[in-house]
């Protein structure tokens, strides 16, 4: 199986844009879905990306949308809920759900599916971690035997554009003296998305990773503390990063998860009970080699830390 056209769900997104780029540059046409396709026109590179305006939950657009091509790639989801109703259980489940729907209706017998680490329907610890192991279990099972399915479950992932070095930098660059950080203890084992995204494409077409699904995490893990403490060495930060008792870890997420968007959630919170460290090599078994931190977060929080530099000059002045 070639699939020369791929339809991508979250193709716009931190992850999504990354495999966007790596498919088209070896000469796949990706088909990425969009609300909005006027915001990404940016991505249309080579006359291999088409942005087309659908909305996934409307079925009546979303198998037009999957005609023609030879696989599917499911990239959404959210780490909180904001708003009213089961958010998590929408984006992950229902979605998931009419994805294969559609790619039945439209004769696509290939899916690709980002899940996370610790996903795990049953015993998952959180409302996301929970409803990521459903639409997991759902997309492997319920696909069979038409849609060959791949499921990949990546710890917290880093890049020029993440949400994870650069939300920390932006908080440190924020609260002058001690930083106040909840859950210390935990564990990543942080993946670089270009790792992430070559996973995808080599899995694409190889009947090897049919029915299979594959944890994805860097070389090296840490603690919650150390990557924070690491975020504020690169912006020459000297306030200390104060790690908090469970107690307070929760409180701090109660209180900010009233906060508008939600930077840190009860639910995040209970996420975090769960080292996200893998337990088999993914990567490895798709013959890529692990991208450590070092060789990537130092150039793109430079930037911060230069802007940082130039506005303490601005005041003493």
């Amino acid at each position: 199986m070639n699939p020369t056209s791929v339809c991508i769900l979250g193709g716009t997104g931190f992850v999504g844009r990354h495999l966007v780029a790596r498919l088209a540059s070896g000469g796949t046409s990706c088909r990425v879905l969009t609300r909005n396709p006027q915001r990404y026109r940016d991505l249309q590179t080579g006359g291999l990306v088409e942005l087309m305006k659908t909305d996934p939950f409307d079925a009546g657009q979303l198998e037009p949308a999957l005609n023609g091509c030879g696989a599917a790639i499911n990239l959404v989801g959210i780490l909180n809920e904001n708003g009213t109703g089961n958010r998590f259980h929408r984006i992950h489940v229902e979605l998931g759900d009419r994805l294969l729907d559609g790619c039945r209706a439209a004769g696509v017998d290939r899916l690709l599916h980002m899940s996370a680490l610790n996903a795990n329907e049953a015993n998952g610890p959180s409302l996301y971690l929970k409803t990521k192991g459903e639409a997991e279990n759902r997309a492997l099972t319920l696909g069979q035997p038409q849609i060959k399915v791949t499921s990949f479950r990546p710890s917290v992932i880093f890049g020029h554009d993440d949400s994870f070095f650069n939300r920390f930098a932006n908080l440190l660059q924020q609260l002058p003296g001690p930083f106040p950080l909840a859950c210390p203890d935990a564990r990543f084992a942080p993946v670089y998305v270009g790792d992430v995204a070559e996973a995808f494409a080599r899995a694409l077409d190889c009947r090897a990773t049919w029915g299979k699904h594959y944890e994805l995490c860097g070389p090296e893990s840490f603690s919650l503390k150390q990557l924070v403490q690491y975020t504020a060495r690169q912006l020459d930060r000297k306030g200390p990063v104060l790690g908090l008792s469970d107690t307070m870890s929760r409180v701090q997420a109660r209180l900010l998860g009233l906060l508008p968007g939600k930077p840190f959630s009860y639910d995040n919170y209970l996420s975090l009970q769960i080292d996200s460290i893998c337990g088999q090599d993914g990567l490895a078994e798709l013959g890529i080699d692990a991208t450590p931190i070092d060789a990537v977060v130092p150039y793109y929080l430079a930037g911060k830390a230069e802007r940082a530099r130039y506005q303490r000059l601005r005041q003493v002045i």
